[in-house]
């Protein structure tokens, strides 16, 4: 007798582990729901609302809802993904992400998920911030108009690197990341490139220097798969 548990993910049973989210789950089974702020060495947050999914009709965050026997999930439906696009254009039109001249193009999640839902163009006006460029460590830039405070590094500085380098302060439309030393810059912090929050940023809010364009655009990771396509060695 078969005793694991299942939920349905748009009408497929899915097998899960009691404990389980139903992101964690159906990440494991190979299917796609559009996330940014998850991660899975890291404990579930539900502040982008982009993996926005029905479980038995409600609208919930998939990394924060618990899988349930017999639990009915419901991600791929046009007024989900329509939900999503303009989640995923108010992000964009916040701060300034301008892809053909960025960096992280072709491995920017936040690139592939706009292509994942079809997004077409920011449809709000954009707010063209003009925030610093933190240049002043020696091996990483941290470029605050591309930060869409999805608090990754924030909590993989402090749960799995052990230094709380990064922090969040404001509120509202003045919520900032921060740099958590006492001049605010990250050359006086212990950060180190091989550090869990050097290399987690899922758009090019931090990147490492002196490796600028090292992977040719249009040979990326987003370039050759779809974000929608799970491929070997994918942390999330």
């Amino acid at each position: 007798m078969n005793d694991t548990p299942h939920f349905t993910l748009d009408g497929e049973d899915l097998a899960f582990t009691p404990g389980d989210t139903v992101l964690q789950a159906a990440t494991r089974a190979g299917h796609y729901i559009p996330h940014l702020c998850w991660h899975p060495t890291l404990g579930a947050h539900g502040s982008c609302r982009v993996c926005i999914v029905r479980a038995d009709g409600r609208a919930v965050a998939a990394c924060t809802q618990r899988a349930t026997e017999g639990l009915e999930v419901q991600s791929q439906t046009d007024e989900l993904q329509a939900h999503r696009k303009t989640l995923l254009q108010m992000l964009f039109i916040e701060g300034n992400h301008f892809c053909p001249s960025c960096e992280k193009s072709g491995q920017c999640k936040l690139q592939a998920s706009a292509y994942a839902v079809g997004m077409e163009g920011p449809h709000f006006e954009e707010f063209y911030p003009d925030r610093p460029v933190d240049a002043s460590h020696p091996a990483l830039l941290l470029d605050f108009n591309r930060c869409i405070l999805c608090e990754l590094c924030v909590r993989a500085s402090r749960e799995l690197d052990g230094k709380r380098v990064f922090a969040i302060g404001g509120h509202g439309i003045g919520t900032r990341l921060l740099v958590d030393s006492a001049s605010g810059r990250l050359a006086d912090t212990p950060l180190s490139p091989d550090d869990h929050a050097a290399a987690i940023c899922p758009v090019g809010a931090i990147l490492p220097k002196r490796r600028g364009f090292a992977v040719p655009i249009g040979q990326r990771r987003y370039d050759l798969h779809p974000i929608s396509e799970p491929q070997p060695g994918d942390d999330a």
